[in-house]
């Protein structure tokens, strides 16, 4: 069992920048992939980035490529995602997701863990 918070939404004009933070608890370990979606109102959960908890492999959605970073400190067991140049689309509840797979899914329903998810409200 794997537990998942989210910290670090918030509002932010378009441009700017936020940092998400998502602090893993329960059984935690290097084979551990973790991965942050988010998801619109009236949309689909969908994937933004993850990363394989070694850190060898990191993965982005276009739509997110360039403006976003994941870094992860394991000794912590916290994964953040740095978010900049901020869009009004980015607006939505991100989520955090765990899961034992050494794969980073870009489907959410074959993740085993979620938090509660953070805002982010992304105004012009």
């Amino acid at each position: 069992q794997v537990t998942l918070i989210e910290s670090g939404g918030g509002l932010v004009q378009a441009g700017g920048s936020l940092r998400l933070s998502c602090a893993a608890s329960g059984r935690t370990s290097d084979d551990i992939t973790m991965a942050w979606f988010r998801q619109a109102p009236g949309k689909e959960r969908e994937f933004v980035a993850g990363i394989s908890w070694r850190g060898a492999r990191h993965s982005y959605a276009d739509s997110v490529q360039g403006r976003f970073t994941l870094s992860r400190d394991n000794a912590a067991n916290t994964l953040f995602l740095q978010m900049s140049s901020l869009k009004l689309e980015d607006t939505a509840v991100y989520y955090c997701a765990a899961d034992g797979s050494p794969n980073i899914h870009r489907i959410p329903s074959l993740w085993d863990y979620w938090g509660q998810g953070t805002q982010v409200t992304v105004s012009s």
